[in-house]
């Protein structure tokens, strides 16, 4: 389905055909409960032993796990499920996410999982089928009568049968991403460009003052992104367990064209009040991360680029190059072994040739899978 219109959409009611009544799973003899904040340790584990046993390219810390149930939009009690055996160890879990700040098309997230010594009983089969109807349920209860998704991402190297649950229920691939790595382990070799934005616009590290000025970045970075929708400030603030301050960068126009960029179409109400409030514009950034848990399964330590992005009006003047390479340097500078990003195969900026000339190269990639409503 097209997210370009919403003129021939039935109410998302209806296309997101809810059932009224949600039970949990029964195979497998398990107990099922909601998660509480307490189950983060049982929860890490559990999570941590599956990508193991499927090969996963990372690992979590408690931190996050932590992070997720703390989310402020998610409805623990409604949108989470928990499956215990009868020694009380957590064997399955499930939870579905939609994000507040969806606009322009309402999406529903599922993520779950069953303990590799339980698989094979029917457990994920029923578990699948809550996540999917609790995403119904959302989508229904959002009120937002424009184009709506149910996805999930899964590995492009995972287990057959979870390929074949997704298959079952409807879902197609939509969109394909790659983890792509450089080396940066001879600098002098293979020294990171020094590039500098054009004149005008400067490079500098990010710090709080700028954070709220860089998500307005973002939003307008990502809006021509498939998929992509805005961030709220709870959103942007969320999940800052792995942010690596000393590897973020922003690049500022200190004199932008006010009237100009309040004239132009493609700017966005929230950029249009901060603009006439004088506040700082960030046209560019760069947000490092430290997966330190991953360090382990790959061999060595990376620096993360976790979101890297460039105001549309502001592309083609050197600025995520100059991002990018100032990240790279920066992890270097840490004693990482490489720079490590995801990207969107299909990615619109010219990301993809950016990264290659920059000497990226695909390590892994992942799928995401979807019913379009």
């Amino acid at each position: 389905m097209s997210t370009e219109t919403t003129d021939r959409l039935a109410p998302i009611a209806e296309r997101a055909a809810a059932p009224a009544v949600l039970l949990p799973p029964t195979a497998g003899g398990l107990s099922w409960r909601p998660a509480t904040r307490d189950d983060a340790p049982a929860l890490l584990e559990l999570r941590n032993t599956v990508a193991q046993a499927d090969r996963e390219p990372y690992r979590e810390s408690l931190p996050e796990i932590v992070e997720i149930l703390e989310a402020p939009w998610h409805d623990l009690a409604d949108d989470t499920v928990l499956g215990f055996d009868a020694d009380g160890d957590l064997r399955a879990y499930g939870y579905v996410e939609s994000m507040p700040g969806d606009t322009r098309l309402v999406r529903a997230f599922l993520w779950g999982a069953v303990h590799p010594g339980r698989r094979g009983e029917g457990i994920g089969r029923d578990l699948f089928a809550w996540q999917v109807g609790r995403a119904r349920q959302l989508l229904a209860a959002s009120g937002k009568d424009v184009p709506a998704r149910i996805a999930g991402f899964i590995e492009d190297d995972a287990p057959t049968a979870k390929v074949r649950l997704y298959e079952r229920a409807g879902f197609t691939p939509r969109r394909y991403y790659s983890d792509l790595e450089r080396d940066l382990r001879d600098m002098d070799a293979r020294p990171v460009p020094e590039v500098q934005p054009d004149d005008g616009l400067r490079l500098v590290p990010l710090d709080d003052a700028l954070d709220e000025a860089t998500r307005l970045a973002h939003n307008d970075a990502f809006r021509d992104h498939w998929g992509s929708q805005p961030m709220t400030a709870a959103q942007w603030r969320s999940g800052r367990s792995t942010y690596a301050p000393e590897w973020s960068f922003v690049v500022l126009d200190p004199t932008p064209d006010v009237d100009a960029l309040l004239a132009d179409a493609g700017t966005d109400a929230e950029t249009a009040a901060a603009l006439r409030a004088g506040e700082p514009l960030v046209v560019g950034y760069h947000v490092g991360a430290r997966y330190t848990e991953d360090f382990a399964v790959r061999g060595y330590p990376f620096g993360y680029t976790e979101i890297l992005g460039v105001r549309r009006a502001y592309r083609g003047r050197k600025v995520a190059v100059a991002l990018l390479g100032a990240g790279m340097r920066a992890f270097a500078a840490d004693g990482m072994a490489a720079a490590a990003l995801d990207v969107d195969t299909q990615n619109p900026s010219g990301a993809h040739g950016l990264y290659a000339s920059l000497g990226y190269v695909k390590r892994h990639g992942s799928r995401l899978l979807s019913i379009e409503l």
